[in-house]
């Protein structure tokens, strides 16, 4: 099977890649930078220097694949303007979409995000469930997302997947947590019973990979997530365990932390400074993250096989191997 893949040099990308390769796809990457790009052709990857914002590199590079994985996607980076959020997801996601309608492409596998739904008010949320992005980030990945739904309606086969709090070894977004908790030094914000919804990379590769080859998939929006959601207390004392601390007791109320963070970034962000504390950093504490992957279980036959406090032990372990806590 012939397989383009974007954001092949990024976390989940790269895990899609491997599996991928490892499953015997011949896979072509299109990157941003060839030095970045060698530990994938090293694996066996064709990699390409694609700007896939600009519609004529894409159409010019594209071959008639038997699928295309669309993970590219720029995330949250408080010094980004909204014209950069729009140019990669959402200009791309047209780019791509329309390249591989006009070659033909048997299925186009767009990486969307549950972001997309915002706070979830009466968890757990489905697919139907309303959009409401609060951010650059979300808007544009939303916009993205309805692009390829549009392609996907005239005749693009297509399906679109809603990844859910990814996490894992190769990834660094919960670093922090972890090296506060190794250390002694986290603070619980808020109550505590807010809900987060975690996703083992592996379980996401697994989703991507039913979402390309089942046929009922075709033409779909799917949330892949973990078997369950959790209380951020929960998510904390677990970690806690795995790494043999003792769990956390120190709590402070939320409202002080927020004003702050709305401060800071005031201040920061018209000095072009990616501020160190703001507003939508402490949405883990505060907001609702928690969705229904029914959908993703009846037509995918989807199941996670990693429970968190397994997942959780595996990404601690790779953070040790690294000197990272």
């Amino acid at each position: 099977m012939r397989v383009l893949l974007t954001g092949a040099t990024g976390f989940t990308g790269g895990a899609l890649a491997n599996r991928l390769v490892n499953e015997g796809a011949e896979v072509t990457a299109f990157v941003r930078s060839m030095t970045r790009a060698e530990p994938l052709r090293e694996k066996g990857v064709h990699c390409r220097e694609v700007d896939i914002t600009d519609a004529k590199q894409v159409l010019r590079a594209f071959e008639p694949f038997d699928r295309v994985f669309h993970i590219a996607a720029l995330y949250r980076t408080e010094t980004s303007d909204r014209s950069e959020f729009t140019r990669v997801n959402v200009d791309a996601t047209r780019n791509l979409a329309e390249a591989a309608k006009q070659a033909g492409v048997g299925r186009f596998i767009h990486c969307s995000t549950v972001g997309v739904q915002g706070r979830i008010d009466h968890p757990p949320a489905d697919e139907k469930y309303r959009t409401q992005p609060a951010d650059h980030y979300q808007q544009t990945k939303l916009e993205g997302e309805l692009v390829a739904r549009e392609y996907f309606e005239a005749g693009l086969p297509g399906v679109v997947v809603r990844p859910a709090g990814i996490y894992g070894p190769g990834d660094l977004r919960f670093l922090k947590l972890f090296k506060a908790i190794q250390r002694g030094w986290f603070v619980l914000i808020g109550s505590g019973r807010s809900l987060y919804h975690f996703t083992y990379i592996d379980d996401l590769i697994d989703g991507f990979m039913l979402a390309g080859s089942h046929p009922r998939a075709l033409g779909e929006v799917f949330t892949i997530g973990g078997a369950s959601h959790v209380t951020i207390r929960e998510a904390v004392d677990t970690i806690a365990d795995v790494l043999d601390r003792p769990r956390p007791w120190l709590r402070i109320p939320a409202w002080p932390v927020e004003l702050a963070a709305v401060a800071c970034e005031r201040i920061c962000i018209p000095l072009g400074i990616n501020p160190p504390l703001y507003p939508r950093r402490l949405e883990f504490f505060t907001m609702d993250r928690s969705f229904s992957i029914e959908k993703a279980r009846s037509y995918l036959v989807y199941e996670p096989k990693v429970t968190l406090a397994d997942g959780f032990a595996r990404t601690a372990a790779w953070y040790r191997q690294r000197g990272l806590i």
